[in-house]
């Protein structure tokens, strides 16, 4: 497989307006809860990523119809006739095992290989395997697939060890259509899971709680077909803002909900940036020298594990030493190297990383190792003095929408070199 190259000219000052694209971590759960709708399920805002588009294919596999148009997708479930998931497209993507629960329910059985991703650290199953045993789920692991079988799905009391987002989504997704009540408790309270919540509801479910650390679901007989719109992505509209502060320019976010990026937003405003929210944009201005913070990764409403890289970017060229601690993976450090070969002067202790800043970062070759890494450097070269190319790039298609366009209508200089295979 061969990836395309960024080739970006640094010392560009930003400034404009750019619109963020729906959720990438909103629309995969909303796609796998078609899979329950006796009907069609029209979403819209849906952005245009690979990880979408090896998503739908999952649902075409299952036997699924699929049409994307315009950031619209549509679904419809009724035709679906399969069980299995092959290997090969199961690794192309974390996600794609958001299927075991609503397939689980719509259809009693599910077989599927455990799934792939990012290079970013371990994401395991246990939680998932285990709070869908508790809505009495028969679950049979061996090499290396998941095979799930289930007579009658009943409602359950489910405490999760640890507040994971998508064994939240996965047992949210199996319970609506459950006999009796499930409570979730100690669920993951993220904005995306208030969204499905929102989306099960219109399709006939009966969910209240998303956004707390108890969901209640009681089971109903049957979901319909209904449309929803994706919120917007706040991982990508705290990357503009922080593209914003490094370049020294002046730009307005749309189409976002401040309250999610509520912990970006206070970050930035602690080393000295200017930033306006309205009700669904913020503007972010900066002059001068940002300066040093201590950041510390949790689960939402805390500080994003997302946001991580591309503020480390930003702490390399503020005044003074930062420390970041990552609490959520235990590779997420990857980008280190890369922002070094820059001139970033960074140590890693353990799970914490030192940041000196230094006055500016120099352009350099570089490569993107995950997706938030690739943010991070494509902000650094923004930044950069002189030129920077930046390798696998495909990494970052995974999740921003039309980089390029939006970034060239900011004032960036940058051309993606396509590869040939």
């Amino acid at each position: 497989m061969t990836m395309d190259r960024y080739v970006i000219t640094g010392k560009q000052r930003l400034e404009g307006r750019v619109r963020t694209s729906g959720a990438k971590n909103a629309a995969l759960p909303l796609i796998a809860a078609a899979i329950l709708a006796e009907g069609k399920i029209v979403l819209q805002g849906v952005p245009l990523l690979t990880d979408i588009v090896y998503m739908t294919e999952v649902l075409r596999k299952l036997g699924c119809q699929t049409e994307f148009e315009d950031n619209n997708l549509i679904i419809d479930s009724t035709t679906l006739h399969e069980s299995t998931i092959d290997e090969e497209l199961m690794r192309k993507m974390r996600a794609s095992n958001l299927i075991l629960g609503p397939m689980i329910a719509r259809n009693g059985r599910v077989k599927i290989s455990r799934p792939g991703g990012c290079a970013i650290g371990t994401r395991p199953m246990d939680q998932h395997i285990k709070g869908l045993k508790e809505l009495g789920v028969t679950i049979h692991e061996k090499h290396g697939y998941i095979e799930a079988i289930a007579e009658k799905l009943r409602g359950n009391e489910v405490y999760l060890d640890i507040p994971s987002v998508g064994a939240t989504e996965n047992i949210m997704m199996a319970a609506v259509l459950a006999q009796g009540t499930t409570t979730v408790r100690n669920a993951a309270r993220e904005p995306e899971i208030v969204d499905l919540q929102n989306l099960l509801n219109k399709m006939g479910a009966k969910v209240r709680g998303a956004g707390t650390h108890v969901i209640k679901i009681e089971g109903v007989k049957e979901l319909r077909g209904t449309e929803h719109s994706v919120i917007p992505d706040r991982i990508e509209a705290g990357t503009h803002l922080i593209a914003a502060v490094m370049t020294g320019g002046d730009i307005t976010v749309e189409n976002v909900i401040p309250e999610h990026i509520s912990p970006v937003i206070a970050k930035l405003r602690q080393g000295g940036a200017e930033v306006i929210p309205n009700s669904d944009s913020v503007r972010v201005k900066h002059k001068g020298r940002f300066k040093a913070l201590d950041i510390k990764t949790l689960a939402y409403p805390g500080f994003p594990t997302d946001m991580q890289p591309q503020f480390m970017a930003l702490l390399a060229i503020a005044e003074g030493t930062s420390i970041i601690t990552e609490t959520i993976f235990e590779n997420r450090f990857q980008h280190v190297a890369e922002l070094t070969r820059m001139g970033a002067k960074i140590t890693i202790e353990g799970r914490a990383a030192v940041i000196c800043g230094v006055p500016k970062l120099e352009g350099a070759f570089v490569e993107a190792t995950d997706l938030r890494a690739g943010a991070a450097l494509f902000l650094s070269a923004l930044a950069a003095e002189e030129g920077t190319v930046l390798e696998k790039v495909d990494h970052i298609d995974r999740g921003y929408e039309n980089l390029e366009e939006k970034y060239r209508a900011l004032g960036a200089k940058l051309q993606r070199v396509v590869k040939q295979p």
